[in-house]
């Protein structure tokens, strides 16, 4: 597995984590969570993988934290969750709800998603890091549109983290928003990386490219995941699934070194002439 370095510690992480949204959001019944514990069984094979999860996203923190105490894998996972809500009170105690679900006193990086009362949490945050009950600050969104924003609050210089969309059919954060990552010393988290399976629909019914192949690449998945770390700026990416063999898939595409630039242009040739 390839590990990158956050930026502002150089604090290493693997560069495929895992998001939970929708996957992670089910009952309490034990049929229901059983490919969730043989997921995070895999995921932890490699210390500090990122585990990125959300009050927004149903029971997903509260299931995060319920079967990583189970399974015994809470000093191993980087822990990355959101608060998403108006007013400094409110934000506090959605924030509270996260650490107790997840059943952490520190969490490892908080994130306010899709910048919502930014300025207002970011000063909550700002004093909970220097409290040592959050590690890392960071700021997210999952629209093309919000690139302008995004670029805006980054350029404050407060946050150690975006959580941004990018793939190979929504490149729009290459142009401003990755380069500024790199220059200011953010990590960045990838969602989106399948484009919300509209990757895997443009693809249908096509055998991957022999020069693909070559190069190590075995699956469609793998395909599009080498395309993105193959972004300098990208530290890390939040596939989300609910399927063990997915998921080691989508490891199995960083056994082998990262793909060279001409690669890149190749997939991005490729894909557009289909």
């Amino acid at each position: 597995m390839i590990f990158r370095p956050i930026p502002k510690t150089n604090e290493l992480i693997p560069v495929v984590g895992l998001g939970t949204y929708k996957n992670f959001d089910v009952a309490t019944h034990t049929k229901s969570r059983e490919p969730l514990k043989e997921v995070l069984k895999i995921i932890h094979q490699h210390n500090n993988a990122v585990i990125d999860s959300s009050p927004m996203y149903g029971s997903s923190d509260s299931v995060v934290g319920d079967l990583v105490s189970e399974l015994g894998l809470r000093k191993l996972l980087f822990f990355a969750t959101k608060v998403w809500i108006q007013g400094k009170a409110q934000g506090i105690a959605r924030m509270e709800q996260s650490f107790q679900r997840i059943k952490n006193e520190i969490m490892d990086l908080m994130q306010i998603h899709n910048l919502v009362d930014w300025q207002t949490h970011t000063q909550t945050l700002q004093a909970w890091k220097e409290k040592g009950r959050v590690r890392y600050l960071g700021i997210t969104h999952y629209q093309k549109d919000a690139c302008a924003q995004l670029e805006t609050v980054l350029k404050t210089k407060q946050f150690d983290f975006i959580q941004l969309n990018y793939s190979l059919i929504e490149q729009e954060a290459e142009e401003r928003l990755l380069p500024l990552a790199q220059e200011l010393a953010v990590a960045v988290i990838v969602n989106r990386p399948f484009a919300q399976s509209a990757l895997f629909s443009k693809v249908r019914g096509q055998s991957l490219p022999a020069w693909a192949s070559a190069v190590g690449i075995d699956s469609w998945a793998q395909f599009f995941l080498q395309f993105i770390v193959s972004h300098p700026a990208v530290t890390c990416m939040i596939p989300a699934t609910q399927h063990p063999h997915h998921l080691q898939d989508n490891w199995d595409a960083f056994q082998h070194p990262n793909i060279e630039p001409h690669t890149r242009q190749q997939m991005i040739d490729w894909l557009a002439s289909i």
